[in-house]
């Protein structure tokens, strides 16, 4: 594998750059609160896939926000839609009737619209968790497959795989693309990635703590300070969920103590929580979605910046090992 590794310009020419056109196969995760048009255009200027996260939007929300991404960047970009979403109809015409060029899907059945899409010369992208929905997604006929381990943040799989153990496996399964997400920080963390078989990677984490998130500027200065550990998987009967460790969550466990139901988990989350605390900035009562690698991150950059920090380590780390490899 390292050979291969050494021979092939696999950080600008590989199945994922060729598939959406973009110089670096790198893409910004579409994030509820976090990702609106501004920070997916400026992933997209940089060289990679911005996402615009349509999660936490209105139907007029993401007519804006697709709108300003186009006026914003001549590059490709992409619509996040989580297939359990209410007005999703609305979302799918408004991505066709502006022409979006690729759209990535999540929480839901990729039967129901990639066909739709894909009749529209859409690229479809599924989101999954194991390796059984890796197949099911690769036979809706979608273009390429995320493999989120569940050190991500925000909603996650129930089945608790390690990117590290999740890729290896997804890649042994499919014959479309993958991209690997869950973890994922830096070049580092992207290179062991494409090691293990992923074509490209999805970040999340990272760009949350960037200048053209619309995270709250509590939220980034509290991922600044995170530390191992801070992060936990949560609320298994509703959604999995992974977040921090705030008073929200701290009461959350307290009643887990009396092994609530479902209902009461519910009424304990209620409405708007992720909104209060990623986008309004309520550390305490809010729903606090991040991954685990928030640990490691400790400055606020641009999407720029980002990028290039990731390439420039991404392409040090990999000359290392063509160093070494060449002695041996």
């Amino acid at each position: 594998m390292v050979n291969f590794i050494c021979k092939n310009s696999i950080l600008t020419k590989n199945k994922i750059t060729k598939l959406f056109k973009i110089k670096y196969p790198i893409i910004q995760a579409g994030m509820i609160w976090c990702s609106g048009w501004e920070l997916a255009s400026a992933v997209s200027k940089a060289g990679g896939l911005g996402i615009i996260g349509s999660g936490s939007m209105y139907p007029d929300i993401l007519r804006q926000n697709i709108l300003k991404c186009k006026n914003a960047t001549n590059q490709p970009f992409a619509v996040n839609i989580p297939l359990l979403y209410p007005n999703i109809e609305e979302h799918i015409k408004s991505i066709i009737d502006l022409k979006v060029p690729i759209v990535f899907t999540s929480a839901g059945n990729p039967n129901i619209w990639t066909k739709e899409l894909k009749q529209k010369n859409i690229k479809v992208v599924h989101v999954v968790s194991s390796v059984k929905f890796a197949i099911k997604a690769e036979s809706s006929g979608v273009d390429a497959i995320v493999a989120e381990g569940f050190e991500a943040g925000g909603h996650n799989g129930r089945e608790e795989t390690t990117t590290m153990c999740l890729v290896p496996d997804v890649t042994k399964a499919i014959n479309v693309p993958l991209i690997a997400a869950g973890g994922i920080i830096d070049g580092k963390s992207m290179l062991a990635a494409m090691i293990l078989g992923a074509d490209g990677v999805q970040m999340g984490t990272r760009f949350v703590a960037s200048k053209e998130s619309s995270a709250h500027e509590n939220f980034k200065n509290m991922v600044l300070k995170a530390k191992e550990g801070d992060t936990s998987l949560t609320l298994k009967e509703i959604t999995p969920v992974r977040m921090m460790k705030n008073k929200f969550y701290k009461e959350v466990e307290e009643l887990y103590k009396s092994s609530p139901s479902k209902e009461q988990l519910l009424n304990k989350l209620g409405k708007g929580r992720a909104k209060s605390g990623m986008f309004e900035g309520d550390l305490e009562a809010g729903e606090l979605e991040i991954g685990q690698a928030s640990s490691q991150i400790n400055k606020v950059f641009t999407a720029q910046e980002i990028i290039q920090q990731i390439v420039t380590e991404f392409n040090s780390i990999k000359s290392q090992i063509s160093l070494v490899n060449k002695f041996n």
